[in-house]
């Protein structure tokens, strides 16, 4: 018997077989995360997929979990954005055509997909200094809807009424594909409030809920009790045609909260906290759960707030187990009392349901860490990365010593000389100056933040008092809100602190991922001159969660990321290089010094407010409408094929080439295409923002006849390869070391030519020459973005050699048939000479096994030994297929 749940679950591939478990959840104390993989492996336990073994192991954890053992897990759902999920659908749809290429039948290939399909647009155009999204926005009646919010909605529909079609198209052809119109809201946010089920029901059996998603930041519905994290889009479409994720068993770290808040704490400064502390402890590959009584001090947006962040600090996931808090959050929410009170029962009845006061159900953990969450003080963290946390009061010493350290991740290496120049300017008339630390983007933006009431609120009620003392934000100071649901704008109206925020600038400009994944849309123009002519290390300030280099803006150097009142509190100072505590905020009209300290809300103030008006009925109210109210979206027409029909003339959807070769080439005397350092991010590797108008992708769109204000941006266009291969390694802020500064740009090894990167890759194509990419540490952290793998495949990569990876990314490139190699332990390019001007060839024995050491030799005679970073027998499988989409479309026409 499967004793915790009560039944053992025999599917379509079981062949008749019977498995029987004893699972002693409260004898072996194991993590509750690990009893989320453990209930899966039992349930889905087939023989085939999910063979007796594999529960053996999930079961003896305490043993397995520092063996490497291979595990596959079934999650309940799958959730994409509309960034992956247009990608998703479009790689779908060729191998539709792959497979009736081999067997005709497009209806055996029809998926039955575990996915909710949350559309989260980010395309936004300039209106009056502010930055409006071209969005469908979602309002809660047309009294709210302005006359520029309407021009957006038709621009929207105007540029994107091809992809919305493709997804519409989609979610009739494939079965079990949920789409979530356009303007709903965050894709995490919607998961949060909306799609979250905690406990699902499926023919009268329960069973936790759980996802992988295709963004990194999937891990926000951790805080709810939800195991979920992210995953490649490559990965997730396998995961969506039936295939069960293959990973290797987790350590699980305990970290320990304890004490209570100051009063003046924000969730943000507890996460930024949180994410250096993980940092320096090293969780990456690991899942990390919460426990100790001040996990009880932290509401579900607050646990949300932390697990969001949780690709900042590396770990695969970072759970909060369900508990009193998320029942009542629940509740908060609307959502069914039916729903509850079973949600409640059955996690009760099979040992699932924490009580954090009860250190008798503290499970036994690989490692445990703790924080007194009195000890967090007010923070901002920058200027490059997430995890270089900076307390608030020793912001503008660590800025100074910022702008003259040496170039790098804390440093811009500014001559002392020029630290204290200004740059004066004219905008609208008037007169103002800009110097390095100048403020010149403030966004209350992302979902890591907007999720979260007591900050939301927060904002407002500081910026009520700010105006009231006379306080106002510098109009060239590009501000922007965008909440990640209606329920936001609800409750800040309902307050009565929204129209306070407008008045500072910061006024509702849409509802997806904005200024956190680059889509400010651009500067005032003297402002960009400015910054220019001075050389400025101009700042932006956002409560995001990725401030990467290039990410935010290409005109402002300087990143913080920062909770929303502190965004709002250093647009009003207009610079970074502020002391709060000696030096006034701003001097109002009547002269009078007014400081930070005398217009800060309290937690407890912030908290009385939450209670009055984030109602049940905002969120039933908003969500009732989400799939009904959008006219534009419902009046759509959309194919009804079962095959999509390609137009050859679309620059958006384009049928993708991964199919047209289904078998992995060797790797003999191949060219480096880029010699990188540590860190290099997604967006270094596939950036998401606009298309510079000088770039090779902005060449191939104007070759369509396409003129720059039609551009879009590499986000909005990721269902066309053309673009998508000439946008990777496009992002201006690459810095690689074969042309020793940051541009786009390499060398094409033959003949000494600096080019830009995707005509170099052309060029070694071309001459059959295979292409490697030397890097660092941790390449490609950040975002998890399926085209930062599928970019290099179509350019020629083979392989990357790096000292260490972030997890998604690493999948990623086995998916597409990209090897990962390692330098082992204590190599590194530097160590061992490596130029990147030599020629390399991996020899690949015939039998290869996980974590293999293979052999590197180079035209030079040095032969030296490096890691394959294929982790299970799984990702072998799919290296040995050219990659997961291959893999499938031969598993598929098979069936």
């Amino acid at each position: 018997k499967y004793t915790t749940s009560g039944y053992c679950m025999e599917n379509d591939l079981s062949r008749d077989m019977t498995v029987s478990f004893s699972m002693p959840f409260f004898e072996d104390q194991l993590p509750f995360s690990i009893r989320v993989l453990l209930e899966s492996a039992v349930r889905n336990c087939d023989g085939v997929l999910v063979k007796k073994e594999d529960v053996e192991k999930v079961l003896n954890w305490k043993v397995t979990q520092s063996q490497t053992v291979e595990v596959p897990f079934r999650p309940a759902r799958v959730i994409l954005q509309d960034f992956t999920g247009v990608p998703a659908v479009v790689d779908f749809a060729a191998m539709r055509d792959a497979v009736k290429k081999l067997q005709g039948d497009p209806e055996k290939i029809n998926p039955v997909c575990p996915a909710d399909l949350v559309i989260d647009h980010s395309i936004q155009v300039d209106f009056n200094r502010k930055v409006f999204a071209f969005y469908n926005l979602f309002f809660l009646s047309l009294k709210s809807t302005s006359r520029t919010q309407i021009k957006n909605q038709d621009l929207e529909f105007e540029r994107n009424r091809e992809r919305f079609e493709f997804l519409k198209w989609g979610s009739k052809a494939f079965r079990n594909m949920r789409i979530i119109p356009p303007g709903s809201g965050i894709v995490h946010q919607v998961n949060l409030e909306y799609l979250a089920r905690v406990v699902s029901e499926q023919d009268g059996y329960y069973y936790p809920d759980s996802l992988v998603g295709t963004d990194s930041h999937t891990t926000m519905i951790d805080g709810l009790g939800v195991l979920g994290w992210g995953v490649g889009g490559i990965e997730a479409e396998a995961v969506m045609l039936g295939q069960p994720i293959s990973m290797v068993l987790p350590e699980v770290i305990g970290y320990k909260l304890q004490g209570t808040p100051n009063k003046y704490i924000t969730s943000t400064d507890i996460v930024l906290t949180v994410t250096k502390h993980l940092r320096q402890v090293g969780v990456v590959g690991k899942f990390v759960e919460f426990f100790g009584p001040g996990v009880a001090q932290l509401s579900i947006a607050d646990r949300a707030t932390i697990a969001n962040m949780c690709p900042e600090y590396g770990a695969t996931a970072a759970f909060f187990p369900v508990d009193q808090i998320s029942i009542h959050y629940l509740k908060q929410t609307g959502r069914d009392a039916e729903k509850l009170n079973y949600i409640e029962k059955y996690l009760k009845a099979v040992g699932m349901f924490r009580d954090y006061s009860n250190t008798a159900e503290d499970p036994q953990f690989t490692q445990v860490v703790e924080l007194d969450l009195s000890t967090v003080v007010p923070c901002c963290s920058g200027p490059k990365r997430p995890q270089d946390k900076v307390d608030v009061s020793e912001m503008k010493q660590d800025f100074k010593t910022c702008l003259g350290a040496k170039q790098g991740f804390k440093g811009f290496q500014v001559a002392p000389e020029r630290h204290d120049v200004r740059v004066p300017f004219q905008f609208n008339g008037a007169e103002y100056s800009l110097s390095h630390g100048s403020v010149v983007i403030a966004a209350i933006t992302s979902c890591t933040n907007t999720s979260n009431p007591s900050v939301m609120l927060g904002a407002g009620l500081l910026a009520q008092r700010a105006v009231k003392a006379g306080l106002r934000v510098k109009p060239y100071i590009k501000t922007s809100l965008s909440p990640g649901s209606g329920v936001v704008t609800y409750y800040l109206k309902e307050s009565g602190v929204m129209d306070f925020l407008s008045q500072l600038g910061f006024e509702v400009v849409g509802y997806g991922c904005m200024t956190c994944i680059g889509n400010s849309g651009p500067l005032p123009e003297p402002v960009v001159e400015a910054i220019t002519r001075g050389d400025l290390v101009a700042a932006g300030v956002l409560s995001g969660n990725r401030n990467f280099e290039g990410r935010v803006h290409p005109n402002t150097r300087a990143n913080y990321l920062a909770s929303p009142p502190l965004v709002i509190a250093y647009a009003i100072a207009g610079t970074m290089r502020i002391d709060f505590e000696k030096e006034p905020l701003a001097v109002n009209s009547q002269g009078k010094e007014v400081f930070l300290r005398d217009i800060w809300p309290t937690r407890e103030e912030i908290q009385a407010v939450e209670r009055q008006f984030v109602i049940p009925a905002m969120f039933k109210e908003v969500y009732e409408k989400v799939e009904k109210v959008n006219e534009r979206w419902n009046s759509l027409k959309a194919p009804s094929d079962e095959l999509y029909t390609w137009d050859p003339s679309s620059t958006y959807i384009k049928s993708p080439p991964f199919f047209d070769g289904l078998t992995p080439n060797s790797i003999t005397d191949a060219y480096v295409l880029l010699n990188l350092g540590d860190s290099v991010t997604t967006d270094h590797i596939s950036p998401a923002g606009n298309i510079a108008r000088n770039s090779a992708a902005a060449r191939y769109l104007t070759s369509r006849g396409l003129t720059p204000r039609e551009f879009n941006s590499y986000g909005s266009r990721r269902g066309n390869d053309a673009v998508m291969a000439r946008g990777t390694f496009a992002n201006i802020r690459l810095f690689n070391k074969f042309i020793n500064k940051q541009a786009p740009s390499t060398i094409y090894l033959p003949t000494e030519e600096t080019m830009d990167v995707f005509d170099a890759a052309e060029k070694y194509q071309q001459a059959g020459h295979p292409l490697l990419i030397l890097a660092g540490k941790e390449y490609g952290s950040g975002s998890s973005r399926d085209w930062a793998a599928k970019g290099p495949f179509l350019l020629g990569i083979k392989a990357v050699l790096a000292e260490s990876y972030e997890r998604i990314h690493r999948s990623n490139l086995v998916g597409m048939g990209i090897i990962p190699l390692e330098y082992l332990p204590g190599d590194s390019a530097e160590s061992l000479g490596l130029t990147g001007r030599e020629r390399y060839t991996v020899i690949i024995p015939p039998q290869i096994t996980p974590r293999m050491t293979v052999d590197i030799k180079l035209d030079t005679g040095k032969t030296f030994q490096a890691k394959m970073r294929f982790d299970t027998d799984v990702e072998l499988t799919y290296f040995h297929h050219g990659g997961i989409l291959n893999y499938m479309i031969r598993k598929m026409s098979q069936n």
